[in-house]
């Protein structure tokens, strides 16, 4: 009902970490976030979205807003290109703890997952057109914009993943 690639994520941000050591989890370069905080930062853009959406669901049809120049611009470099500017911090909501247990990290990840599809089977496709949660960057997104958003930015930080634990799955380089 949403976006087919929406339903890809576990595997993409969980994949490259299958049948890794619990030491993998943590390996970062100085002042970067190990591939659980990564997880955990992923969960909790999920998480935060998702909220928006379950506290939004019962009131009555919305209008979007209209997008400033610099919404209109990061969505098309974040949503049209996937491109992430170097050097933007993430919101405060969505900064992990210095210290994420990989299990935490992996099931609050999944757990994001699932609401988004527990939302689709609430929301879609009465809901499709007018109901929104305000992005920090781009502005109101509907739950399939906001599904587009999670696939774009896990993205971004799969490659991240991946540079930390060496690429492929299962055993270490």
């Amino acid at each position: 009902m949403g976006n087919p690639a929406f339903a890809d994520l576990p595997e993409l941000v969980l994949g490259p970490l299958a049948g890794r050591s619990e030491a993998e989890w943590y390996v970062a370069p100085a002042g970067k976030w190990n591939a659980a905080q990564i997880v955990e930062h992923l969960a909790l853009g999920l998480e935060w979205s998702g909220k928006g959406f379950e506290e939004r669901r019962a009131r009555d049809p919305m209008t979007r807003r209209p997008r400033t120049l610099l919404q209109r611009l990061s969505n098309v470099l974040v949503m049209g290109l996937g491109v992430h500017p170097p050097g933007r911090k993430a919101p405060q909501a969505s900064v992990p703890a210095a210290y994420v247990p990989r299990a935490s990290a992996d099931a609050h990840f999944r757990e994001g997952v699932a609401r988004f599809f527990e939302l689709e089977q609430l929301l879609l496709p009465a809901r499709r057109h007018d109901l929104f949660v305000k992005h920090p960057r781009l502005g109101d997104l509907t739950l399939e914009e906001w599904e587009r958003f999670h696939v774009v930015h896990a993205r971004h930080h799969a490659r991240q993943i991946r540079k930390r634990v060496g690429g492929g799955r299962g055993g270490g380089r």
